[in-house]
């Protein structure tokens, strides 16, 4: 009986002690790893950061004047530390896809459009200077950057640039840049990077001045077309490089969540 007795005493301390041990481990759990019970603000951010540059690049943001302050690390990091390159280089191999589909006239008027800032060139050492897109536009240090001719060319796209112009494409560069201050520098800009060949650099002039970039786009993509030229082709950063009349056969928008042109 006694014997009994120490048991069933021992079998309650043993039972006691395991359930204080027991909840001992789950406050620690708990304590060591508090973001699977309440996520930490950068993880919130990140999430928050990556919706929002999806929401940008499929044009469901708009307008966007600033990238959120929130989001200057993911932006940054997209653009530097790899993916961005990555995402270019999947977009430059379907554009190439599809150009090796096309069988050219032989007559010099099929025509592939390119944008020039963060298409072929790119202000991402400037925009570095801007927190990525984080402080408002600047448009007389923007200028004041272009007048420098420091803007890099962008590998992939410059690839492409090259296969055109291989392959027989009359290449048309469209850009929103100003023809009276930014016309010499740019084009140099644009030899020195690599981009030689081109049939013609189209930059904006007195008559453009004021017009949105859709507006302006497509007046000269229409011109091209009044002119006997194909547009199988159209490349840009910005969706208003894209969109509005003529816009061409097919589109490939770049990925660019520093700034939204409207």
């Amino acid at each position: 009986m006694e014997q009994g007795y120490r048991f069933l005493v021992l079998f309650l301390l043993a039972m006691m002690f395991s359930r204080a041990m027991c909840i001992r481990h789950h406050k620690s759990t708990n304590n060591n790893n508090g973001s699977s019970s309440s996520p930490s603000s950068s993880s919130i951010n990140g999430s928050f950061c990556l919706s929002w540059r999806l929401g940008v690049e499929t044009n469901n943001v708009l307008p966007w004047p600033t990238v959120p302050t929130e989001c200057l690390q993911y932006v940054e990091n997209y653009m530097i530390h790899g993916q961005y390159e990555q995402d270019l280089d999947l977009i430059m191999e379907q554009a190439m896809s599809f150009v090796s589909t096309i069988t050219l006239a032989g007559d010099s008027k099929d025509a592939w459009i390119l944008d020039v800032d963060d298409t072929c060139i790119s202000n991402l050492f400037y925009y570095k200077s801007k927190k990525y897109g984080c402080d408002p536009y600047d448009p007389s240090g923007f200028r004041a950057w272009a007048m420098k001719g420091w803007c890099t060319a962008i590998p992939s796209v410059l690839g492409m640039f090259n296969k055109l112009i291989d392959k027989g494409f009359k290449v048309i560069m469209l850009t929103g840049r100003d023809q009276e201050t930014l016309g010499q520098v740019t084009r140099d800009n644009l030899h020195n990077q690599g981009f030689i060949g081109y049939q013609r650099l189209v930059m904006r002039t007195a008559a453009n001045k004021g017009q949105s970039a859709v507006k302006y786009k497509s007046e000269v993509r229409k011109q091209l077309e009044d002119e006997g030229y194909r547009i199988w082709g159209n490349v840009g950063d910005q969706w208003s490089d894209l969109q509005g009349n003529s816009p061409g056969n097919r589109t490939f928008k770049l990925p660019n969540p520093m700034y939204f042109v409207p």
